[in-house]
């Protein structure tokens, strides 16, 4: 599921003045095909422009996040990982062994859930699914 959402103008529409660094940051995270960590941003941001240190990358980060710009992640492997907010609903499979993430999305899946809420008497406004799992083809 690829899909490219920039990031930058996400911030020029929620008013956030956007510095060199930061356009650098924002390109990095609009051209990920991952989910990619603080660590990983900060390696893929310094590469194209060396003066860009990991506290700019967590601050910005932090920003970014908090102006409903990313999404935080939490796979179970310790770190935070990151993607630009979806224009779109999506859910997740991680492959635990190499941490590949998968974007999916499956319309009967979306309506059970929402038919499982009203049997519990809710009406369903917002959900996040991560699925973990081996490859069939691996011994597990």
């Amino acid at each position: 599921m690829s899909r490219k959402i920039d990031v930058e103008a996400l911030c020029h529409e929620n008013g956030l003045r956007i510095t060199e660094q930061r356009r650098v940051i924002a390109r990095v995270i609009s051209e990920a095909e991952d989910h990619p960590d603080v660590e990983k941003l900060h390696e893929r941001a310094s590469a194209i422009d060396p003066g860009i240190s990991i506290a700019t990358v967590y601050r910005t980060v932090r920003l970014f996040e908090e102006a409903g710009i990313l999404e935080r992640h939490d796979f179970g492997d310790g770190r935070a990982r990151y993607e630009a907010a979806p224009e779109a609903h999506h859910d997740h499979l991680i492959d635990v062994e190499t941490g590949k993430v998968i974007e999916f999305v499956d319309p009967e899946l979306e309506a059970l859930q929402k038919q499982i809420a009203e049997k519990l008497g809710y009406r369903l406004v917002d959900h996040r699914m991560e699925l973990y799992g081996v490859a069939l083809d691996r011994k597990s």
